[in-house]
């Protein structure tokens, strides 16, 4: 029977735990969380390229459920942590730089400017309120994608495409 899933040759045949197993000797040192994003889908497709990259782990603070056909099955490669509370993700992210992704603050910076460090969280937060004041005050620092058309930011699964991208180009492409 010809396995039909979304991947590549390499892993076709094997079961979703071969994957995960084999995924895991290669795994980058890239962390992503989402904090309380509230379009579910949104949530899958962040999840979705977490994979394409190898992220180590995927947290996701605040609200649980989310839409996993938006993660294509993906969600079964790789790690991920549901946290309840902000200062229950806070705990797992010692010596780690906590990089927000966010247009509406003033303390944001061009992400093309950044040098990325190699233990770096990527965080992303709703398309409507964004990252809530909390977590960008403990975040090490604030990030936002430029546009050039009519809107103000690009989707949060669009942005965080970008960024995760950024940070491969800088850290595993070199």
């Amino acid at each position: 029977m010809e396995d039909t899933r979304n991947l590549i040759d390499e892993y076709k045949g094997m079961t979703n735990e071969q994957v995960f197993s084999a995924l895991e000797k290669s795994r980058t040192t890239l962390e992503i969380a989402i904090e309380n994003v509230e379009h579910d889908f949104n949530i899958g497709s962040i999840v979705r390229t977490a994979n394409s990259f190898n992220v180590s782990k995927v947290h996701i603070v605040g609200r649980k459920k989310y839409n996993r056909r938006g993660a294509m099955c993906t969600d079964k490669y790789l790690k991920i942590e549901h946290h309840a509370s902000l200062e229950d993700f806070l705990k797992t992210q010692e010596n780690r730089e906590l990089v927000a992704i966010e247009n509406n603050t003033p303390r944001a910076k061009e992400l093309h400017a950044k040098r990325f460090t190699k233990d770096t969280t990527l965080i992303f937060g709703s398309e409507n309120s964004g990252i809530s004041n909390e977590l960008l005050a403990k975040s090490d620092d604030v990030r936002f994608i430029e546009s050039f058309g009519s809107t103000r930011s690009v989707n949060v699964g669009a942005a965080a495409a970008i960024a995760m991208y950024e940070w491969a180009r800088q850290i595993v492409l070199q």
